[in-house]
């Protein structure tokens, strides 16, 4: 017998794929590797000054998935009149590795790497491409690994001082705050329930360097930020399972802050990205609750 759950998440991705890339207004380059790009949709109100919304896209940080297949939600904000930049950034191999089921998560320290020299290079890229932009109301978003590289992105700050590279500020990113969806949020309780293959400890470099790189790694190390912090998650979602959601909550509340969470009923993993799905709109709105 069929598994209900896992038919719902078949249709619900199904639905979220089955969208036509769509073509960006601009893109720009970060860095010298071929991933190093941003692509930037201008607001379709033409109103003039918007948000700016940072998308990046999620796929276990796994080669084979990369922003082509965010792009229908980067045109969602952009008609819903917020200034989009779609990152790109270094994934995993697109070949089995070290006896991995699947292509290897991730790698360390590229993918990190790419993030913050994305987040440091966008208010002068922005400022050239996309010069509706409002940058002093930026709110960075991303779905599942992307979700967990928005929450990493607004922690910088809180990076203890040996991080390697660039990574770590000097102060609070100007940022007006995150939506993170479905996020991988808590790698020790990701790793306990099997999140992606294991796609957490294959993003730190494997099992046995997994614990050492959790403090420059984890959200749920990383708190608190002072950022103001949404997550946007499915109740129904078997993919990153809500309880990881829900943990990272807590450990902010431990820490002192607090972390809206918003739960919703019959919805899975990719509706949240899904501009077909009702679900999209309620992200959509969470990061206007934030923008403006």
């Amino acid at each position: 017998m069929t598994d209900p759950a896992v038919e719902r998440d078949a249709a619900e991705s199904a639905s979220a794929f089955s969208h036509p890339p769509v073509t960006p207004d601009a893109t720009a380059a970060y860095g010298e590797h071929p991933d190093h790009v941003v692509d930037f949709y201008a607001p379709r109100d033409g109103a003039g000054e918007a948000p700016l919304v940072v998308v990046l896209h999620g796929g276990a940080w796994r080669a084979p998935y990369d922003r082509q297949h965010i792009t229908p939600l980067a045109d969602f904000l952009a008609r819903r009149g917020f200034a989009v930049a779609n990152v790109e950034y270094r994934r995993g191999s697109a070949l089995p590795h070290q006896g991995s089921a699947g292509p290897v998560a991730g790698r360390w320290p590229d993918t990190f790497d790419d993030v913050a020299a994305a987040m440091d290079a966008l208010p002068e890229l922005a400022a050239v491409h996309l010069p509706q932009a409002d940058l002093r109301r930026t709110v960075i978003t991303g779905h599942s690994a992307g979700g967990h590289l928005a929450l990493w992105a607004a922690a910088r700050h809180v990076l203890p001082a040996d991080a390697p590279g660039s990574w770590k500020l000097p102060s609070p990113p100007q940022l007006r705050g995150v939506v993170a969806l479905a996020p991988i949020a808590d790698f020790t309780v990701a790793e306990e329930l099997g999140v992606c293959g294991g796609a957490s400890a294959q993003l730190l470099g494997g099992e046995a360097l997994f614990p050492a790189r959790l403090p420059y790694a984890d959200p749920a190390a990383l708190l608190p930020t002072g950022i103001a912090t949404t997550i946007v998650h499915g109740r129904e979602d078997i993919v990153v399972p809500a309880e990881v959601a829900e943990s990272y909550v807590a450990a902010a509340a431990k820490a002192g802050e607090t972390v809206g969470l918003t739960l919703l009923a019959d919805v899975g993993h990719f509706p949240l990205i899904d501009p077909a799905a009702d679900a999209c709109a309620v992200v959509a709105e969470e990061i206007a609750q934030l923008a403006w």
